[in-house]
């Protein structure tokens, strides 16, 4: 009986592993809605906030029509985000898909800071521009 629960443990001890070092992105934040491209789609045509948290030259080379940049690691504070978007409206934080961090670490962020409805759009920018979706 301890047979099996040990082999399922030690895949997922490994596949964590493997995620964790190929620099993926967890698919789940705490707190947060994680959103396909679909759901972000709509959630943009009803106007909710996205923020991107790229580098500036990422965002300077295209970006979603209407995003607020707060680069993660230079503009992404809680004093930054209180500026744009009220802790009870909703906010979608986006970055260069799931082998980028950032989307993640502001979406985890978001949550502590009280925001209450905060949607991870792990696939980013690069699954947005493949759908065809508008750039900026």
């Amino acid at each position: 009986m301890l047979k099996p629960i040990h082999s399922m443990l030690t895949t997922a001890l490994l596949l964590t592993t493997a995620t964790l070092a190929l620099g993926a992105s967890p698919t789940r934040i705490e707190g947060a809605t994680t959103i396909d491209t679909a759901k972000a789609k709509q959630l943009f045509d009803e106007e909710i906030a996205f923020v991107d948290v790229r580098k500036d030259s990422d965002w300077e080379a295209g970006r979603i029509p209407g995003a607020i940049h707060l680069e993660l690691k230079k503009r992404f504070t809680p004093e930054a985000l209180g500026k744009e978007i009220a802790t009870s409206e909703p906010v979608v934080l986006y970055c260069n898909g799931e082998k980028c961090l950032r989307s993640s670490k502001a979406a985890r962020k978001a949550v502590e800071w009280g925001y209450r409805k905060v949607y991870y759009y792990r696939d980013g920018f690069p699954a947005w521009k493949n759908a065809s979706l508008p750039i900026e």
